[in-house]
């Protein structure tokens, strides 16, 4: 994608008043919580801080997250840039990754739950992350830096750009970042 075409996509996910994604997997809304009630057709919710906030009495900063199982209440922030992400509990199965596929880079995993994880993904400028694999998961960009990839024998290089949210597939790729600022993403990724 363009630089431009991101932009585009972050100006229009800024002016959203409903969901800013939702497809058959999750469901992210940006400063509201519709699911804090814990609502049995919410399913699991990751909270994601975009800035200092507060629930249940805990501060959150930036890319810090807070995980609630199925049915679960919460104090959704009252002030604050944030995410909820819902995870629709119907959502289809994940398919593992091909025999032989790498396994993804040295990512920090910040929660691990029965059908996905939550994983910090940091590269500094230059670094290079050799092929690796990724199943269909949501991205959520924190920095704005560049990053290029090869898929498929194919180069790409991309604009992350801040609080853009975007459903990514099923992919094996190399990747490096040619930004002047560390890639910093969070990724929520489904298990097989």
């Amino acid at each position: 994608m363009t630089a431009n075409v991101l932009a585009l996509l972050f100006l229009l996910q800024a002016m959203v008043t409903g969901p800013l994604l939702d497809n058959d997997y999750v469901r992210v809304f940006k400063n509201s919580a519709p699911c804090a009630t814990g609502e049995a057709a919410c399913g699991e919710r990751v909270l994601v801080a975009l800035g200092p906030v507060e629930v249940n009495g805990q501060k959150l900063e930036r890319g810090e997250i807070k995980a609630f199982p199925a049915g679960e209440r919460y104090d959704a922030p009252k002030a604050g840039n944030f995410l909820e992400v819902t995870i629709k509990s119907t959502h289809p199965k994940v398919m593992p990754p091909g025999a032989g596929s790498p396994p993804a880079p040295k990512n920090k995993i910040l929660y691990d739950g029965r059908d996905f994880t939550v994983f910090a993904e940091r590269m500094q400028p230059g670094e290079y992350d050799a092929p690796h694999s990724h199943n269909v998961r949501l991205a959520i960009f924190l920095n704005d830096t560049m990053v290029e990839q090869w898929t498929d024998g194919k180069d790409e290089t991309r604009e992350l750009v801040p609080d853009v949210v975007m459903w990514r597939p099923a992919v094996v790729h190399a990747s490096k970042d040619v930004g002047k600022l560390p890639i910093s993403n969070l990724l929520i990724e489904f298990k097989p």
